[in-house]
């Protein structure tokens, strides 16, 4: 039977179906951060890109459960498909808290944490594409270098907006709700750092 893609090439094509998924779950994030409207329709696209991103992470162990021969190290596709899953795993945690706690309107932080998400998984989607050829691995670094350091400032912006809650809001209902939607956020900064060294890792190992 001709093959239209080469059986070595289909576990990277698969990867970058699951990082394109997950830009555009962070886009919609971003977008229903900075806009604030239609927000259950809104949740519900956001939902849809993780079912999406659900679909890709199955598709990629079936393959890898019927594959005898692999690009790269079965432990590493396997580690590498969990890892992104987990990123848009958060995204949609961010986003169906936001409606889960009927919160009306957004912050600057949140829109900021909603900025760095999206950065993140730029970047690690422009590591991914470096993946099938040998010499592009050497680019990968760079990107994954990219994701630590946003995920730093994730790190910064979620202590001062909860510090800013603390002191300066009143109501400990509001405080726990945002303290939460905030850290969830920045988790998902966190959840990109992991699969990044995932990646920097898979790099190195295949350079």
């Amino acid at each position: 039977m001709f093959r239209i893609i080469p059986r070595d090439q289909e576990f990277f094509v698969l990867f970058e179906k699951a990082s394109a998924n997950i830009v555009e779950g962070a886009e919609r994030l971003k977008e229903l951060l900075e806009q604030f409207d239609d927000l259950r329709e809104r949740v519900r696209a956001i939902e849809e890109v993780e079912h999406r991103g659900d679909s890709l992470t199955h598709e990629i162990v079936k393959k890898l459960n019927t594959s005898f021969v692999t690009p790269i190290d079965r432990e590493d596709i396997l580690a590498l498909a969990s890892s992104l899953d987990d990123v848009i795993d958060l995204i949609d945690a961010a986003a169906t808290r936001l409606l889960l706690y009927k919160v009306a309107e957004t912050t600057p932080h949140a829109r900021e944490l909603g900025f760095l998400i999206l950065k993140c998984v730029q970047e690690l989607h422009k590591g991914i594409a470096h993946l099938p050829s040998s010499k592009g691995r050497d680019h990968v670094y760079e990107h994954c270098v990219e994701v630590n350091s946003l995920e730093n400032e994730a790190d910064r912006v979620c202590r001062d907006a909860i510090a800013w809650l603390f002191e300066n809001e009143k109501d400990p209902v509001y405080i726990l709700k945002w303290k939460e939607i905030y850290e969830t956020l920045e988790t998902a900064t966190d959840r990109c750092e992991d699969a990044a060294n995932v990646l920097e890792g898979v790099a190195l190992k295949n350079a």
